[in-house]
């Protein structure tokens, strides 16, 4: 006999069990909750919003202390997740960064638009740092180059024959000017030595 499947709603709430995304402030009594602590969680997907064909998801938890309902989602476009309700999300300094990187990039944008010199400036800096970046690199690359033809007992063999060159020519031996060892002469080291006898 064929049983009938039994359809299910795509709006439907999934009781699935996540660790907080990040730290958060419940708005209503003040306790904090932080990254990583467990909560039982329904999940559901938002129907009107996408990015890019990829679906959001909605999560509801409840504050650990006064069970209040706090809901965040999805954020595929950062790579991330925003809070909706029910509380707040701590700072964090990394969000900061990508969101000043963001601003310059579109302030940039928006002041190549009108102004082609502005452009061309911009242009001609972008290129003079990638050149001044591929130097560096090709700088990189011929000195592990060197160092990999490096040999040990190549690098010991030119240290002795160094070092033997050295003593011959006598360039071990320390020259003093004749104040130099006047003033050795006058030094007593043994006088500020003092033994205590027990």
């Amino acid at each position: 006999a064929l049983i009938p499947r039994n359809k299910k709603p795509r709006d439907r709430q999934i009781e699935v069990r996540i660790m907080i995304p990040f730290t958060m402030c419940c708005t209503t009594c003040g306790e904090f909750m932080y990254r990583g602590k467990k909560f039982n969680s329904k999940k559901e997907i938002i129907q009107d919003q996408t990015y890019l064909g990829i679906h959001m998801h909605r999560f509801f938890i409840k504050c650990s202390r006064c069970s209040s309902e706090i809901t965040f989602r999805t954020d595929p476009k950062n790579a991330d997740y925003f809070m909706e309700h029910g509380a707040t999300r701590n700072y964090e300094i990394w969000n900061d960064k990508r969101g000043t990187e963001e601003e310059a990039i579109e302030e940039r944008v928006i002041d190549e638009e009108g102004d082609a010199m502005r452009a061309l400036e911009n242009r001609t800096k972008d290129s003079k740092i990638e050149m001044d970046i591929l130097d560096s690199l090709d700088d990189t690359k011929m000195l592990n180059a060197r160092n990999a033809k490096l040999n040990v007992n190549s690098v010991i063999e030119k240290l002795r024959e160094q070092r033997t060159a050295a003593d011959e020519l006598g360039k071990d031996a320390i020259e003093l000017d004749e104040a130099d060892e006047d003033e050795i002469e006058k030094t007593e080291f043994g006088s500020s030595v003092r033994r205590i006898e027990e």
